[in-house]
């Protein structure tokens, strides 16, 4: 009898060896960079749109690689806000959900945007912010000041043309405050994620 057993303990710790070899967990903070395919728009996207990215780095782990370059990242869009200047920055966030394998076999993926190649920048909650204002506004906001001092000063002169300045300068920044600006990604964008869960591959099926 405890000859049997011996012979059974020696068999499932082979079989726990085999398993562990072929299955390997990559670890939490791993960096995985993805190119878009679909386009994502503050104006455009809605919440709960479904994206799809290209690996453009392989993943690799104790020197093996585990993520091919061309491996497809699917997710879906997570936020989208798009407020007036005066209440914020327009915001992206978007949730990787699936890796599928240029073979087929699909690993569900849980990671955090870390950056891109854009400008735009990236908060500690992995939420993409685009900018508050850009070239056209400040120009808009100089017109506007530069049209109420030529309207001052043909009515009173210098002093007039002070106060024309400050009319046509509030009515400029007003316009920017309220206006709507929008964030985008564009296709051929590239991401930065970095796992936020471990990612357990089967390097016999996935891996080479």
């Amino acid at each position: 009898m405890k000859r049997h057993l011996a012979v059974l303990l020696l068999i499932a710790s082979f079989a726990t060896a085999a398993f562990a070899a072929d299955d390997l967990a990559v670890p939490t903070g791993t960096a995985i960079k993805m190119k878009l395919e679909t386009a994502i728009s503050t104006s455009t996207t809605k919440v709960g749109d479904a994206f799809a990215g290209r690996v453009t780095e392989a993943v690799l782990l104790n020197g093996k690689e585990v993520v091919p370059v061309g491996a497809l990242i699917q997710g879906h869009v997570s936020q989208v806000t798009e407020p007036r200047r005066i209440k914020g920055l327009p915001t992206i966030g978007i949730n990787p959900d699936l890796l599928i394998m240029p073979t087929g076999e699909k690993y569900t993926l849980n990671a955090a945007v870390v950056d891109t190649d854009t400008k735009a920048a990236v908060d500690d909650e992995g939420e993409i912010r685009g900018s508050g204002h850009d070239k056209r506004d400040l120009l808009v906001a100089g017109v506007g000041t530069g049209a109420g001092a030529g309207v001052g000063a043909a009515i009173g002169g210098g002093k007039g043309a002070l106060i024309g300045a400050i009319i046509g300068g509030g009515a400029a920044a007003g316009h920017w405050l309220w206006r709507r600006h929008s964030a985008e990604l564009k296709a051929g964008t590239v991401i930065t994620m970095e796992l936020s869960r471990p990612m357990q591959f089967n390097t016999g099926a996935g891996g080479r």
